[in-house]
């Protein structure tokens, strides 16, 4: 949808229901078997990427099946990938890098596979699982998350900013040794260093992009003064901005020769809202 506008680590669990103790993870042994997940979809500029090895473009059908393999997507690009145990999907979006950190089966049958989100943002559908040791686990530069069946979207700031949003199932969000459960419909922002905020908000799926300056300076450049939900990524003329803490934006960039700026606001959900700022 398209407007024209005048002129550090913190821990965080998702799961329907997470019973599972990080100890009993780590006392358990871990046995490798050949596992993967499979590029179902592509649309535009999306890399593929085995360790210590140069990147090549990906393709359908192509698998991730080792600790490492990495897969990008570019400006306007997307990807899909379909976890072998059929257990869910993950929607990657543009801008985003995804990588395997771990595909095994444990000793009790249960099926883990954990992926790295350290930038972008993902949509997660994950069905509830038979078995109670199998996980989907999700780590970024905020945290890590174990998903046991639930439909959630992470989006992950250039600053590391984290926000997590809900449409089912529930999450509990851990971290700084503090935990919040957010519901479907709720959503809530991580921030390094510091604790869940004391409650979750409702769920604002298509993210607004709220104009409060828009002033050419010169002839080369323009200054934009803006408020946005800060869980929400903003990228102006193809640039992620770092928003502060409230959602605050206040950025110098170069003017076009046709003094047409684009500005897309993307939910953690995925849900995405472009907007077209006309310079004065």
């Amino acid at each position: 949808m398209k407007q024209i506008l005048p002129l550090v680590p913190l821990l965080f669990c998702v799961s329907a229901l997470c019973h599972q103790s990080r100890a009993d993870e780590v006392k358990s042994v871990q046995v490798r078997v050949h596992r993967w997940l499979e590029v179902t979809q592509l649309a535009g500029t999306v890399t593929y990427q085995a360790p210590q090895q140069s990147s090549e473009p990906a393709r359908k059908g192509m698998r991730l099946q080792s600790v490492g393999d990495t897969l990008r997507t570019g400006n306007g690009s997307s990807a899909v990938l379909q976890v072998d145990t059929d257990i869910g999907t993950v929607n990657i979006s543009a801008n985003t890098t995804v990588r395997v950190q771990q595909l095994q089966l444990m000793p009790d049958g249960g099926r883990v596979t954990r992926l790295q989100v350290t930038g972008g943002q993902a949509r997660f559908r994950v069905r509830r699982f038979n078995h109670p040791g199998s996980s989907l686990e999700i780590e970024t530069p905020a945290g890590s998350s174990a998903v046991r069946g639930t439909e959630f979207g992470v989006s992950v700031h250039p600053d590391g900013k984290t926000g997590i949003a809900t449409r089912e199932g529930r999450i509990l969000v851990e971290a700084q040794n503090q935990s919040l459960l957010v519901e479907a419909g709720q959503e809530v922002l991580l921030i390094p260093g510091l604790p869940p905020p004391g409650e979750p908000k409702p769920l604002t799926p298509l993210p607004q992009f709220n104009l409060r300056l828009l002033s050419a300076l010169d002839d080369q450049t323009v200054r934009i003064v803006a408020q946005v939900d800060p869980l929400n990524l903003v990228k102006i003329a193809g640039l992620p901005q770092i928003l502060t803490h409230d959602g605050q934006i206040d950025v110098i960039v170069p003017l076009p020769p046709d003094r047409r700026i684009q500005v897309i606001a993307i939910a953690p959900i995925g849900l995405q809202q472009v907007y077209e700022l006309a310079v004065p």
